[in-house]
């Protein structure tokens, strides 16, 4: 199975992106692709890219539209990207949508299909602060609507779970304001381009994948 087209799932932190795109991944058989893993992962093993990016990562702001941009460039002319792909909150602004969309043409899979998440922000800040990751596997958990069976430790693995520090009170703060400012102008575009869905993705975690898999074809 495939996709053969690019899938952006838009939406501010919080609204269930990482969870539902690495189920429709799984389900198209196509990779998962999401810049913050990317960087998270080049701060963890101190790599040039993440020694530029991880105190802007800290402050809660956006990294630079050019290293961003460079980086996806390069993850999707990989083999694994030939059936289509998921994207998981990217593109961030207009103008990585804009060179999105000349890279996606240039390599042949025309427009992409959009997915906006719209939740509530009383939800998101629930989420939000209640959210946890294993430090092993990268599993996700939150201690309100869906804790480990064991407080603190990863029910797949045994690893540790952590808090991440951009989804600390006073960062995730900076994070809503700078979506709002940045990120939310994407359904405007999105929109005009005629390539635009909008999903509840308040309800149960469940009834946001049924929903998804009704707009979503695996081909």
């Amino acid at each position: 199975m495939a996709l053969n087209r690019a899938l952006i799932l838009l939406g501010p932190p919080g609204a269930g992106k990482g969870t539902q795109s690495k189920k429709v991944a799984q389900r198209c058989g196509v990779p998962h692709l999401s810049t913050g893993d990317m960087f998270r992962d080049a701060v963890t093993r101190d790599l040039p890219l993440g020694r530029i990016a991880r105190p802007i990562m800290e402050r809660g702001e956006l990294v630079p539209d050019e290293l961003v941009m460079k980086m996806v460039e390069e993850r999707l002319s990989r083999p694994d990207c030939a059936g289509g792909f998921v994207f998981d909150g990217f593109p961030r602004t207009q103008p990585q949508a804009e060179q999105l969309d000349k890279i996606l043409e240039a390599r042949g899979f025309g427009k992409p299909q959009v997915v906006d998440f719209c939740v509530s922000p009383d939800e998101l800040v629930k989420r939000i602060s209640g959210r946890r990751v294993c430090s092993v596997g990268g599993e996700i958990y939150n201690i309100h609507e869906a804790p480990p069976k064991v407080p603190g430790i990863c029910d797949r693995d045994g690893g540790k779970l952590v808090q991440r520090a951009d989804d600390q009170p006073e960062v995730v703060k900076e994070r809503l304001v700078a979506y709002e400012r940045q990120t939310k102008p994407l359904t405007e575009y999105y929109r005009r381009n005629g390539v635009l869905d909008v999903l509840d993705a308040g309800a149960p975690v469940e009834d946001v994948s049924r929903a998804l898999e009704k707009l979503v074809k695996c081909s």
